[in-house]
């Protein structure tokens, strides 16, 4: 019997995340029949990666407007959803992780009595307004959903604390592990940023920032203090693929623009991205992805947050939380300068998150938890 599964998502994470599963799904097209539906929350970040990835989309909800709010994105889901669902009548409507995408669509298949599967269940912050609304949406899927897909041992423990039957829970790795190990077997650079990277010697800082908690006088702080720090080592430099979101381009170009050895980008392709952290000494970040990204490369990550959802990250020791005081980063810069041991032993540490077979795995629970 072939089991028909919707995926919806939304963003470039979720387009990174799903790739794996959607290839081990495809592959055993004797017990699933795909139907990929993109929401287009981003839409000039979402298309190429899913060009790169090889995912088609069957159907677009196009909900991208100027200037939305996250109510305004969940509204339009929930519309546009709801007569794909009544006309494919899906086994499994399957989401990943935290977006607005996610919840909202979550939330219509459980409104037409279809069942959620949640990749990348069982994250939690423990602080509702960080991330903003993410943390929110990730406990709201968990209530929705019918099988959970968790990347850790301590998601699973988390998800089983909070009530969920653990017979619908699978312990399966993240699949942006496996993401990021197809895109380093198949992949390469573009010739322009390999020829950027070959012109940079410096000991190179890796810097993505974007989140709401970030913007305003935090973002300007921490950029600040990476001005000044690569102003005063001249054996340091800063590459930056700035997000799109005037929030994040407007104070990153008055603040770094025209500052020697601070390479300003635009958003890259995701062979580019991974060329850029393989080249770094060290990732400063706000991402979820990228706490997830560094271990798979054994680089060294500051995590620009009051806290974070990936625990997993800072025990193993590729990780250490910097906070919301641009003046930590300041004190932790320095530090790492003086002595950057801790930098050079990365490569050491097992990586938390997986081996690189999640989506097969996802695969395999989603038949069984489909057959039983």
């Amino acid at each position: 019997m072939v089991s028909r599964i919707l995926c919806l998502f939304g963003t470039r994470p979720e387009i990174i995340k799903l790739s794996p599963v959607l290839r081990a799904l495809e592959a055993r097209p004797e017990r699933f029949e795909l139907l990929r539906v993109s929401s287009s929350q981003h839409t000039d970040l979402l298309y190429p990666f899913a060009r790169h990835f090889g995912i088609g989309i069957d159907r677009d909800l196009d909900v991208m407007k100027e200037i939305q709010t996250p109510s305004q994105v969940a509204a339009r889901v929930l519309e546009g959803l709801g007569p794909i669902l009544d006309e494919a009548r899906p086994d499994l409507v399957l989401v990943q992780g935290d977006t607005t995408t996610a919840m909202a669509g979550a939330l219509a298949s459980f409104l037409h009595r279809v069942p959620v599967g949640h990749v990348e269940a069982g994250l939690r912050s423990g602080d509702p307004t960080s991330p903003f609304p993410e943390e929110t949406n990730r406990t709201l899927i968990t209530r929705l959903a019918t099988h959970h897909f968790a990347a850790t041992r301590h998601n699973v423990a988390t998800l089983v604390a909070e009530g969920v039957d653990p017979s619908r829970i699978s312990l399966t790795g993240n699949p942006i592990v496996d993401a990021l190990e197809y895109s380093l077997a198949n992949d390469r650079p573009t010739e322009s940023l390999a020829r950027r990277l070959d012109s940079i010697d410096q000991k190179l800082i890796v810097l993505t920032t974007h989140r709401r908690e970030s913007f305003g006088d935090v973002m300007r702080g921490n950029l600040e203090v990476l001005k000044r720090f690569v102003s005063s080592h001249r054996d340091v430099a800063l590459a930056f693929p700035v997000h799109p979101n005037p929030e994040v381009r407007v104070p990153t170009h008055a603040i770094l623009g025209g500052v020697e050895r601070i390479h300003l980008l635009e958003p890259l392709g995701y062979p580019d991205f991974i060329a850029l952290l393989q080249h770094a000494w060290l990732v400063v970040s706000d991402s979820g992805g990228v706490q997830e990204e560094a271990p798979t490369l054994g680089k060294a990550l500051l995590i620009l947050r009051d806290n974070t959802e990936r625990p997993e990250a800072i025990e193993s020791g590729v990780a250490r939380l910097v906070g919301g005081s641009p003046l930590t980063l300041d004190a932790m810069l320095a530090e790492l300068y003086r002595d950057d041991a801790w930098i050079r032993g990365q490569a050491q540490i097992p990586n938390p998150f997986g081996s690189g077979d999640a989506g097969e795995r996802i695969a395999d629970a989603i038949g069984s938890f489909l057959r039983g």
